[in-house]
């Protein structure tokens, strides 16, 4: 099942071409309301990087989430090749359904060069197998909740996590806005860095804007809440793997007016910095 499970998303991630820059992808329904964010990102920098001298390589989305997506129809994505310099390329992308923008994204590629270098170091963590995995919520608790939410919380997906800090979504106590997830595939997948960068930028929605939530003591499980992706900020620093184990850290320095802020570092276990993530969210209570 793991196998098919990740081939179904790489599938996912090879969009149909249908003109030279036009593009048409599928939508996998993994049990939320509306499109996946991080689908929506996978594919726009998939549309991207087909319209990019293959030598060039994604450093840097930055997208805005301007409606839900319907995960029963197909989404097109539509390029413009705003330039192709000397070294450095840069895309816009536009994902559309039923007519209407769902995503404005800008992608810019660079042809790998040498530099000085540094980073932050990785937080010391337990490494990811004195973890335990995930756990899917008790047979009678998921009963309870939504038909949509049953099925997200109760399949297995493509990757797999582990926590530093296990978190009861369902009851969630008010503890800083800091977290760290171990994360990864779970079934090896070819050598092609398109690909990882593209399954990156997918992974990349997870847990992110959840970070926010943490000082209130609410969640996404929360029935008074709602939470949606408003922007996406991905930056790819250095090769990786994401059939490796990697580290997600999350930070969250503001929340206000029905808004919260989450960034995220991503690094190898060896404890190289490979990518970094903001994202602001709505975090809103019903009613209010």
């Amino acid at each position: 099942m793991r196998e098919e499970h990740v081939k179904e998303l790489v599938d996912l991630l090879q969009l149909e071409r249908l003109e030279d820059n036009l593009f048409r992808g599928q939508s996998r329904d993994i049990g939320t309301r509306f499109v996946f964010g991080g689908q929506v990102l996978g594919q726009a920098l998939s549309a991207a990087q087909q319209t990019v001298d293959p030598r060039r390589e994604a450093h840097s989305l930055h997208a805005y989430f301007l409606r839900a997506g319907d995960i029963d129809a197909p989404i097109v994505y539509s390029v413009e090749r705003a330039r192709d310099g000397g070294s450095f390329s840069a895309r816009r992308v536009v994902a559309i359904q039923h007519g209407q923008p769902i995503l404005n994204g800008a992608i810019s590629f660079q042809e790998p060069e040498k530099g000085f270098e540094h980073q932050s170091a990785m937080p010391e963590v337990p490494s990811p197998e004195d973890l335990e995995p995930m756990r899917h919520l008790p047979a009678d608790e998921l009963a309870k909740l939504p038909v949509k939410l049953q099925r997200w919380l109760g399949i297995d997906g493509p990757f797999e996590f582990r926590q530093v800090w296990p978190r009861d979504e369902l009851h969630p106590a008010k503890r800083p806005p800091i977290q760290h997830i171990w994360f990864r595939l779970t079934a090896p997948i070819g050598d092609s860095s398109v690909l990882h960068r593209a399954l990156l930028a997918y992974a990349s929605d997870f847990h992110l804007i959840g970070t926010a939530t943490l000082p209130h003591g609410i969640s996404y499980m929360t029935h008074n809440v709602q939470m949606a992706s408003l922007d996406h900020a991905l930056w790819f620093h250095r090769p990786f793997r994401v059939d490796e184990w990697l580290l997600y850290s999350f930070d969250s320095p503001t929340a206000q007016g029905g808004r919260g802020l989450a960034r995220g570092q991503i690094f190898s276990r060896e404890g190289r910095l490979v990518a970094s993530s903001a994202q602001e969210g709505l975090i809103r209570l019903r009613g209010e």
